[in-house]
């Protein structure tokens, strides 16, 4: 994408479908159950220690934060009515709504979200999350009153304050729950709806909360949900989702595939949406500890030898955005600079493979030293294999044969094992994405492990991108975070050949012209709760 589309989908999403359009005669109307079919099923229904950002459709219906976002990224009340922080960036001061009550009756005030904060510093209850990373930046939580909490950190770090407006608030009762782990009903949150049953594979519905009066100010609405009672099936398959609309199944489907957009699209029987989410495009990390990608000439030889561009064309008909550097299109630190500077150049890749003495050819093609062929070994978690990705990365096995001569060796493995793998080190590379705003996401992908890189999936400890993170993130200044990143993507991408940004991850909704009000959330652009959603006559 280049920078005038660019530009264009800044803090926007496109609709297709003119049935989207109300008559002056339409007005929201109460009642009614709403049926989505999702991508993906929560792994827990704790939303603090889910860890799937494509799972928020659901918990968002329940949980909430602190403070919300709007469309340029800046922050708007919502449990918090106000906020201040220190020029460095080392203490957050929140002033909590005084009218907020969680749905088990128990009053939000300054102890209950203190006591969220204090257990992302207890490594029992977050252990293996980025929630612990976050945690332990904290030196100390004072509640100076009822509905004030304020977090001094233990030095200046700019993105907290993201992470600080975005965790879900649990309730109190909920840290005494047999169920804290796992989530269940006895995880009160203050949110539209309340967990009303749960079936493992096949669906979660939620019912209206009658007390809810507290929307932020990005919503469509205040007071209660318009809706009754709102039920989410998992179908993790694409098709099968775009069937379930079409029948009739189901009233909305998320995660449309490229195939099957134009079955939604120009027609009066549906409405189609899409937007790009914020964070790190789906990328290839190349193991700098490992293997054959160990060398940096290996590395470099991958990122400018790969044509990426004709195969997102042909997984995806033109639906999926390239990406290009390390954070989104609609973040404000984007730096356009690198769209097109690499890739498609199988000449220079081959020259630099010979170089790292992979002359060699096996009997199938593929390059070897010494006896050993040069194989690849790309880790994916099945948890994450979605949006046709799975297709994309055998698109790419083949033409890193064809092209280079490399053998990248796809292996899928269950989160047990996916951790095990992670924790040891022992692959030559993972395929992943991040939708964390405001440079938690290219902390958490280049930040050395030791120091919270929670998924620093490259493995790199390099003292010039440490020291440009340490100062993006003494700064509140965006223009010059903008330029810290600037330089650290250059010094990923091009010089250390850490990654190869793939596509730009983004959500699709497609609804049945009689459902109004389902959309994208402000800023990171994944689908909203069903909160402002409501049903006009079939």
């Amino acid at each position: 994408m280049k920078a005038n589309s660019i530009s264009v989908a800044l803090g926007m999403f496109y609709l297709l479908g003119n049935s989207a359009a109300l008559s002056a005669a339409e007005q929201p109307r109460a009642g009614g159950s709403f049926t989505v079919g999702v991508e993906t099923e929560p792994n827990t229904f704790n939303p603090q220690l889910n860890g799937q950002a494509k799972a928020d459709v659901t918990l968002r219906n329940v949980w909430e934060s602190l403070l919300a976002r709007r469309p340029d990224g800046s922050f708007a009340p919502w449990l918090a009515e106000s906020y201040q922080a220190s020029p460095d960036g080392s203490r957050y001061r929140f002033t909590l709504r005084r009218d907020v009550t969680f749905s088990n009756g128990e009053k939000l005030d300054a102890q209950a979200v203190a006591e969220n904060f204090r257990h992302t510093q207890d490594a029992k209850y977050c252990a293996g999350s980025s929630l612990c990373m976050m945690g332990a930046r904290i030196s100390r939580i004072e509640t100076p009153d009822d509905f004030t909490v304020v977090i001094n950190l233990k030095q200046g770090y700019t993105p907290f304050l993201s992470f600080a407006a975005a965790l879900e608030i649990l309730a109190p009762a909920s840290w005494r729950s047999a169920q804290l782990k796992s989530g269940g009903k006895e995880i009160a949150g203050t949110g539209p709806f309340i967990l009303d049953s749960y079936e493992k594979g096949q669906q979660v519905t939620f019912v209206r909360n009658p007390n809810y009066h507290w929307a932020p100010a990005t919503a469509k609405h205040q007071g209660p949900a318009y809706l009754d009672r709102v039920t989410y099936r998992f179908l993790p398959e694409s098709s099968v989702r775009t069937g379930a609309l079409l029948s009739g199944q189901v009233d909305a489907i998320e995660g449309i595939s490229g195939n099957d957009a134009g079955e939604f699209k120009q027609t009066d029987d549906f409405t189609y949406q899409h937007a790009l989410n914020t964070g790190t495009p789906y990328s290839l990390y190349l193991n700098v500890e490992y293997g054959p990608t160990q060398d940096a000439r290996v590395r470099q030889a991958i990122v400018s030898g790969l044509d990426i561009d004709p195969l997102l064309r042909s997984v995806y008909r033109g639906e999926r955005t390239r990406g290009w550097g390390i954070t989104s299109p609609v973040e404000p630190l984007y730096d356009n600079r690198l769209e097109g500077k690499y890739g498609n150049q199988p000449d220079a890749a081959n020259r630099l493979l010979d170089e790292a003495g992979w002359t060699a050819r096996d009997s199938e093609g593929f390059r070897s030293k010494n006896g050993q062929r040069l194989s690849i070994e790309v880790i994916q978690a099945q948890a994450t294999v979605r949006d046709q990705r799975d297709v994309l990365l055998q698109a790419i096995q083949a033409q890193a044969r064809q092209r280079l001569g490399v053998d990248f060796r796809l292996r899928y493995v269950d989160s047990g094992t996916y951790a095990e793998v992670r924790n040891s080190g022992k692959f030559g590379a993972i395929a992943n994405s991040n939708t964390e705003t405001d440079g938690i996401d290219i902390e958490n992908h280049y930040r050395p492990i030791s120091q919270g890189g929670a998924i620093n999936y490259s493995r790199v400890n390099d003292a010039q991108i440490n020291a440009l993170l340490d100062k993006a993130a003494s700064t509140l200044d965006v223009a010059q975070r903008r330029q810290d990143y600037s330089e650290l993507q250059n010094r990923a991408l091009l010089q250390l050949a850490l990654a190869v940004p793939l596509y730009q991850p983004e959500d699709q909704i497609a609804a049945a012209r009689y459902v109004h009000g389902y959309g994208f959330r402000s800023f990171k652009q994944m689908p909203e709760n069903a909160y402002d959603v409501w049903l006009s006559d079939r």
